[in-house]
């Protein structure tokens, strides 16, 4: 994605949608967790212990990933249904280098690609 000032991201745990907003179209990047459901044929004790260091791991290096391009823009408006937008706020508010990035972080439902766009498209605007 080429850099630009303003980028919208709907996520929850699983997956981001970052859409650069331009005058002209929507150029957009997806970024998948490697988050999966663990075999359910454990004890749920084993089960949440074995997924706990994992999926600390995991969420880390998506949050750096969706980061990564983040870090090229001036605004960024953060959305979806879950904590996930939450998270990933608070995990960059740890690195100086998105200091100066102004963040807004919204409450959605899931949503279409037309109603993300529509909702960065708008709120850009």
């Amino acid at each position: 994605m080429k850099t630009t000032k303003k980028l919208g991201v709907w996520m929850d745990h699983s997956i981001a949608y970052l859409m650069e907003f331009t005058s002209k179209h929507f150029e957009i990047e997806t970024i998948e967790s490697k988050l999966t459901n663990q075999q359910k044929n454990i004890s749920l004790a084993e089960y949440e212990s074995l997924i706990k260091s994992k999926e600390k791991k995991q969420l880390s290096d998506y949050y750096k990933k969706i980061g990564e391009t983040i870090k090229n823009y001036k605004r960024v408006i953060l959305f979806g249904p879950s904590n996930a937008k939450v998270e990933l706020f608070d995990f960059l508010s740890e690195d100086e280098r998105f200091l100066k990035i102004k963040f807004e972080i919204k409450n959605t439902d899931k949503m279409t690609a037309n109603q993300q766009h529509t909702f960065v498209k708008e709120y850009f605007s």
